[in-house]
């Protein structure tokens, strides 16, 4: 039985006659835009950066040092990296640039990753633009439909993100070698990949996913002792999830950056020791 009561279902979103009938288009003063839009200059400016160098296909070796963009090396027409990440398992027939093999997966864990979303959605698609600003849409389906509903993936792009992230260590291990290969020595190049490696482990250990596998679906922490002392870790790391994802997105292409510039050959690596 009806009674008058019951929500009433409309396509006009904040618009609808049956919201509060307000002129403006909303009520807040300061510059609610400057973010979405800081956020939107940000994210092309890495996709342009990330898409010229991905499909460059040059500059990415200088010995020991390997763009992280390029590494694990899975395809034939890759440079030869001494004891590197190697592996020629696409063979010959592989003739794009090796990039694109490997950047799919730390691209699609950022992609559908909880903070990208919102940053993203905020900034290109004004979904909402800012707090008590109205989106455009006249309806929301939020992420049930295709295609964000493949949003879902996010927990198996954290496990391959995971394989890169050790991968992309192994690379900063071998970044403590000078250009012959010798163990011991330490460059400038050695220290942008250590700071990269460490943001890179720092964001992709914040992921809400992780923070979920750690310590999900436990009932009393005091019977799980370590995994209750790993789900705190973790939880701290996740109170910093967007500027940990901000500063690792400019620490892999600012790695990338000066690899490109060494094997360039626009100046040498500087030794310390």
């Amino acid at each position: 039985m009806a009674t008058g009561t019951e929500p009433q279902q409309n396509s006009g979103g904040v618009r609808a006659r049956t919201r509060a009938a307000i002129a403006a288009p909303h009520l807040r003063t300061d510059r609610w835009w400057l973010a979405p839009a800081v956020t939107a200059a940000g994210l092309l400016a890495f996709v342009v950066y990330s898409t010229w160098r991905a499909f460059a296909g040059a500059d990415y070796y200088a010995a020991p040092y390997v763009s992280p963009f390029y590494s694990p090396c899975l395809a034939e027409n890759c440079r030869t990296m001494r004891a590197g990440p190697n592996a020629d398992l696409f063979g010959g027939w592989w003739g794009i640039s090796p990039a694109i093999i490997i950047l799919i997966f730390p691209l699609g864990f950022r992609l559908t990753c909880y903070y990208y979303r919102k940053a993203y959605y905020r900034a290109f698609w004004a979904s909402p633009p800012a707090c008590a600003v109205a989106e455009p849409h006249r309806t929301y389906t939020g992420e049930t439909r295709f295609p964000l509903i493949l949003q879902n993936v996010h927990r198996y792009f954290f496990y391959a993100a995971l394989l890169v992230a050790g991968v992309l260590t192994y690379d900063t291990v071998l970044a403590f070698r000078d250009e012959h290969y010798r163990w011991g020595h330490m460059g400038l190049g050695s220290l942008v990949f250590l700071a990269n490696i460490v943001l890179i482990w720092a964001y992709t250990l914040s992921c809400h996913s992780c923070r979920h596998i750690v310590g999900g679906k436990l009932k009393h922490f005091s019977r799980h002792p370590v995994r209750y002392r790993a789900w705190r870790f973790v939880g701290r790391l996740n109170a910093r999830h967007m500027q940990l994802a901000w500063a690792s997105l400019f620490s892999v292409a600012f790695a990338d950056f000066y690899v490109y510039l060494v094997a360039s050959g626009v100046f040498d690596d500087p030794r310390f020791f």
